[in-house]
């Protein structure tokens, strides 16, 4: 309404103003500022007010034969053309960026496709950030798949480079992961075909002609057992994860990494190893990309994760997850300027496992009679 109030004001003043006081030329205010916050129609709308309005003065004035009044209408009428024409380009302009996002959000949903919050005794919550308003997928990836043993399988990785360009390979390392993830016991057997695989076809996905051998993933691997507390990883050139038990910072720094994946040189005779840790009820595993542990602040300080993490209060993978997203984007000043993932893992404790199952049941309804 703004604009509309200022077609009024305008007009009012300037009929009540000396004649050698004009304010008519104000009124081109009113189409310029309904094309910043409105559509084409408005802004047409107060256009045609405008000049009306300036009309109406020039006819309280003097009437409609003085140049000075002849030109004025004249020039409104022409800038407001102008600004119509403008507002004309933008919504075409926010009607191909709206498109954009479409296509990348149905990418993301296809490529990434996110995990569920609950995989068999886990709970997942998880963040995905890019530094391209267009865009919500880029270099970095993480999924989750079963394993017939039982136990649950987890990626998170890194593909060298950012934005558009990237989704390739985050896409090639993602269906080899789910394609491979449940054939497999042992997790050095997984990263092995998911070494075989970059290798084999990276080449048919990503550009490599400019830059060869320089392609690569680093990515982090893990095998979650469902009843067992035991967990293992494999971490391939990967930030490393943070474990928080009882509120305690654990940074599980791998003793025998394994080279990032697409490095394609030949294979150790031991094959990569696999390393323990314990995973117990309760527990949160905080997976992450450099994207998070890279982003500066305005005083170009890094982002001090395993810091943080320790001050926050352990309540569940969501709750983790929001802290560390607010913090990060207040130790920024903003968006951060890498694709940033995270990806946080609870083991959720028996009793909460069984409160859930019973709710479950008493949702689905009790079963018939006799079975």
């Amino acid at each position: 309404m703004i604009p509309f109030v200022l077609i009024a004001a305008i007009t009012v003043v300037d009929v009540m103003a000396p004649e050698t006081v004009h304010l008519g030329p104000l009124l081109v205010i009113a189409p310029a500022l309904t094309a910043a916050v409105a559509g084409t129609r408005m802004t047409a709308l107060a256009g045609a007010l405008a000049v009306a309005a300036q009309i109406f003065i020039a006819v309280f004035h003097g009437g409609l034969g003085t140049p000075n009044h002849v030109a004025q209408i004249i020039g409104l009428a022409v800038l407001s053309t102008l600004v119509y024409f403008v507002c004309i380009a933008r919504e075409r302009r926010n009607r191909q960026l709206n498109r954009a996002r479409s296509v990348a959000e149905t990418a993301q949903r296809v490529l990434l496709r996110p995990p569920p919050r609950r995989i068999g005794p886990l709970r997942v919550a998880w963040l995905y950030l890019t530094p391209e308003d267009e865009t919500q997928i880029g270099g970095d990836l993480f999924a989750t798949a079963r394993a017939a043993h039982p136990s649950t399988r987890a990626i998170i990785g890194d593909v060298r480079g950012s934005g558009l360009s990237s989704i390739g390979e985050a896409s090639l390392v993602l269906g080899a992961f789910r394609e491979a993830a449940h054939r497999h016991a042992h997790l050095s057997e997984l990263v092995a075909t998911l070494e075989d695989s970059v290798c084999r076809n990276l080449e048919e996905v990503a550009d490599t002609g400019p830059d060869p051998g320089e392609h690569f993933i680093t990515a982090l691997l893990l095998d979650l057992p469902d009843h067992d507390s035991h967990a293992e990883m494999i971490n391939c050139g990967h930030p490393p994860p943070l474990l928080v038990h009882d509120r305690e910072v654990t940074v599980l720094n791998a003793r025998h990494p394994a080279p990032p994946l697409g490095i394609c040189a030949p294979p150790p005779a031991t094959g990569p190893r696999s390393e323990p840790f314990i995973f117990e009820p309760g527990d949160l595993l905080v997976l992450y990309t450099d994207g998070v542990v890279e982003a500066r602040s305005p005083a170009g300080s890094f982002y001090p994760l395993a810091e943080r993490v320790a001050t926050f209060p352990a309540r569940g993978p969501e709750t983790m997850l929001r802290r560390i997203h607010e913090d990060l984007l207040a130790h920024t000043g903003g968006q951060p300027t890498d694709d940033v993932a995270l990806l946080i893992i609870e083991r959720v404790p028996p009793h909460q496992l069984a409160d859930s199952r019973h709710q479950q049941f008493r949702t689905a309804g009790s079963p018939p009679a006799g079975r």
